[in-house]
């Protein structure tokens, strides 16, 4: 068994009670299966497939011959939909039984993909002309971390973006910004303009108190150094609020 084979997963109950091997031809079901969901896929796109049946076709490359229905059920009940389980800590994917380095991999490499994809969208773009973009950008990279990461997007004197950097990592509720820190890398970059963004693990977007202090520090300095802050954007779950059309800015 090299490194990638996974750990023995055990059968749900309505899932055939007999034992799959490990090594050997892929039993018939099991290759059926695949071929089947592979097609819709392929004549329907994801918005054909519920979410546990998207996650099957990704384990299909980490577990080639093993039924993944069962995994990919558990990964659904722990997380609860497909954008949490990719993007869920390694620690605890790995809580998951069936779950080893295959089936991370994989899952990592999807979640790396969809950032990347719509990473593109955004950089080197105008930002008022993409801002909905810029959002989808914001929620695919952040919205479903279990911890606060503040970011920093800086932009030309044409409000395009330039360079989009994650400046720190928090807990659950909090995450250490220093304003001096921003603006540095501001002028280090030659920017003219900064969005500030960081994320809510509670899903709800309501700026706390530190938030709000924390901003207004940011954009005091800012004015100091004649730099535009555009705005910063709190992400949660599935939606997100704007301290600029809030009236905090």
């Amino acid at each position: 068994m090299d490194q990638f084979d996974e750990k023995p997963l055990p059968f749900l109950l309505d899932e055939a009670p007999e034992t799959v091997p490990l090594t050997g031809k892929q039993p018939s079901y099991i290759k059926d299966h695949r071929q089947r969901l592979r097609a819709r896929f392929m004549a329907g796109g994801a918005a054909a497939m519920p979410d546990y049946e998207l996650l099957e076709l990704v384990l299909f490359r980490a577990i080639p011959r093993r039924d993944v229905k069962p995994l990919a059920h558990a990964l659904m009940q722990r997380f609860g939909d497909f954008n949490r389980a990719v993007s869920a800590p390694e620690a605890r994917l790995r809580d998951v039984p069936g779950v080893g380095d295959a089936v991370i991999v994989e899952l990592k490499i999807v979640e790396a993909a969809a950032q990347r994809l719509a990473r593109a969208k955004v950089l080197k773009q105008q930002v008022v002309s993409s801002w909905d973009a810029l959002l989808d950008y914001c929620h695919t990279t952040m919205a479903h971390r279990e911890t606060e990461q503040f970011r920093v997007l800086y932009l030309d004197r044409k409000n395009v973006l330039i360079a989009d950097e994650e400046q720190a990592k928090g807990t659950v509720d909090h995450v250490p910004v220093y304003p001096r820190e921003v603006v540095k890398r501001a002028l280090e970059l030659n920017a003219s303009a900064l969005i500030l963004v960081h994320n809510h693990p509670s899903g709800d977007p309501t700026p706390s108190g530190p938030d709000i202090d924390m901003t207004a520090q940011i954009a005091a300095a800012c004015a100091a150094l004649n730099l535009t802050l555009h705005d910063h954007l709190i992400i949660g779950k599935s939606t997100e609020l704007s301290f600029r059309s809030e009236g905090y800015l």
